[in-house]
């Protein structure tokens, strides 16, 4: 992986594709399981920008973010409230993949 960390433009791009969608997994208040990860991991094979909802109490959900993103390889791309949206570069086989060419240095 070129850049570990995704730069403030490049959040600020998959944020703003991530308004469009909707929640496709919801983490309950058991937190994250292995089935939740494999289910996570599952949706990462088609896309590579995945919304959560997080059922969690408020103190708990940074941890559930951390736990999600270090579980599935992917990053948090921004989180709002209750939900939480990741991102896992797609192989460079893929043609729908993101198009991250405006990357900036930072």
């Amino acid at each position: 992986m070129l850049n570990p960390h995704l730069s403030g433009q490049q959040k600020a791009l998959l944020r703003s594709l991530g308004q469009a969608l909707d929640s496709s997994l919801s983490v309950g208040k058991e937190g994250v399981t292995r089935s939740v990860l494999k289910e996570l991991d599952r949706q990462f094979e088609s896309r590579e920008l995945v919304k959560v909802k997080l059922l969690a109490d408020r103190e708990e959900r940074e941890a559930i973010m951390e736990a999600l993103a270090s579980g599935t390889g992917s990053k948090i791309a921004g989180s709002v409230g209750k939900t939480v949206l990741l991102y896992r570069t797609a192989p460079n086989s893929r043609s729908d993949r993101i198009n991250m060419s405006r990357r900036d240095s930072g």
